[in-house]
């Protein structure tokens, strides 16, 4: 059975988000744990009320009576409106910071894999930056799908995982990928952009393993020479629709300079995409 969790603040990101995720794994035996995260009380009462402990505590349980109604609304909805009886729903509401709650959970509940909303809808930049999305990418410790706000679900079938090859088929959540791409019959297509040297002995290894462990998934691989990352992937989204975009969040690769160093050029043609992102 899949665990997967679902972090909410009940905005519209996020319930696509959860109905992108049901529909993914429609049929497929799953326990979807929705959680809901309410910041220190000391953050609202402080400054208003000064310090008095009996009212940050009548406040706190207001927050988290709250909370967890909200999220049975959310679990009923999304469960009715998409009725499948592979799957159960686990409401969970916590006092506690949204990126390290998600890390605890992974660890308690065996959590395999993060599904989120996002804000982003003009370019890669926006879509990582500025958002509680992005905490739990930066700390995660399983996979995070990344769901733009206005994407409507679409069957994966084509996916563009983006590598350097720094990594092989025993990375954590490549299973999952393989699953997702057999499941779904996806096409998937390995592109590696590069400006300098050609790959090494051991990348030319970890392209081979790749090659071997989707060997039962239709798969190709792309070589982008003289392009960076954001270019190679522009080239090829304006060529090709793609349905799912993978990444490995390592930092010897090009994510963190996505993350951090200023993007010049929008890739628009990415920002209503879903991004798969493979932990470090």
């Amino acid at each position: 059975m899949k665990k997967i969790l679902l972090p909410t603040d009940f905005s519209k990101a996020s319930i696509n988000a959860m109905e992108y995720a049901v529909q993914l794994f429609k049929n497929e035996k799953c326990t979807f744990y929705v959680l809901n995260t309410y910041e220190p009380v000391a953050l609202y009462t402080s400054t208003t009320y000064g310090n008095d402990p009996g009212l940050d505590l009548e406040i706190g349980e207001l927050f988290k009576k709250k909370s967890k109604e909200q999220v049975q609304k959310v679990i009923d909805e999304v469960s009715s409106k998409y009725e499948d009886e592979h799957h159960h729903y686990k409401g969970i509401s916590t006092f506690n910071m949204l990126s390290i709650e998600v890390n605890q959970l992974v660890k308690d509940y065996d959590i395999k894999l993060i599904i989120m909303g996002t804000n982003g809808a003009t370019g890669l930049k926006e879509v990582f930056i500025g958002s509680q999305t992005m905490h739990v990418i930066k700390n995660a410790k399983v996979p995070v799908i990344g769901v733009p706000q206005n994407y409507r679900f679409k069957q994966p079938k084509e996916i563009l995982f983006t590598t350097d090859y720094q990594t092989n088929e025993n990375h954590v959540g490549m299973e999952l990928l393989e699953d997702i791409c057999n499941k779904n019959i996806s096409r998937l297509i390995f592109l590696n952009a590069y400006e300098g040297s050609s790959l090494t002995q051991q990348q030319v290894a970890n392209m081979e393993s790749l090659d071997d462990f989707f060997k039962r998934d239709a798969h190709l691989t792309q070589i982008a020479k003289g392009m960076d990352v954001l270019e190679a992937m522009e080239d090829f989204q304006s060529r090709h629709g793609i349905d799912l975009l993978v990444l490995v969040h390592n930092k010897h690769n090009f994510f963190e300079n996505l993350l951090f160093k200023p993007v010049v050029k929008k890739v628009v043609h990415h920002s209503d995409v879903p991004f798969f992102i493979l932990p470090n």
